[in-house]
């Protein structure tokens, strides 16, 4: 004896069962298993290429920071180079109007007036 197929009518679908995983087994899924492969896969990769991206954005601040350190280093080293070039021109020229350095430095003179004096100017 064949059996007969009978047309039960599917029950709904509710959140629970989307839940529980319990869709996968109704015949519609079954059906189009291909298709629900490929999406499965192509989220897959979507979630791999943005982690790679994530990992790349990680990488590319830290190279922004480093080069903005390495560009406060040379302007430091230049503004010394400047520095010293401008000693060793001035030496030179010191040199050449034979001129020497200091021993001690000039005092300063601090000259009071008397308030009696100047009225009497």
């Amino acid at each position: 004896m064949a059996k007969r197929t009978t047309n039960r009518p599917q029950k709904k679908l509710t959140f629970i069962d989307i839940i529980k995983g319990n869709f996968l087994n109704r015949d519609e899924i079954k059906v189009h298993y291909k298709f629900f492969l490929l999406l499965f896969v192509l989220m897959m990769a979507m979630i791999y290429s943005n982690h790679l991206v994530n990992k790349k954005i990680k990488i590319v601040n830290a190279l922004k920071e480093e080069t903005e350190e390495y560009k406060s280093r040379n302007a430091y080293a230049q503004s010394k180079l400047i520095k010293v070039k401008m000693e060793s021109e001035l030496g030179k020229e010191v040199a050449a109007d034979s001129l020497m350095t200091l021993e001690s430095h000039p005092h300063k003179l601090l000259i009071k007036l008397d308030s009696t004096d100047a009225k009497t100017k």
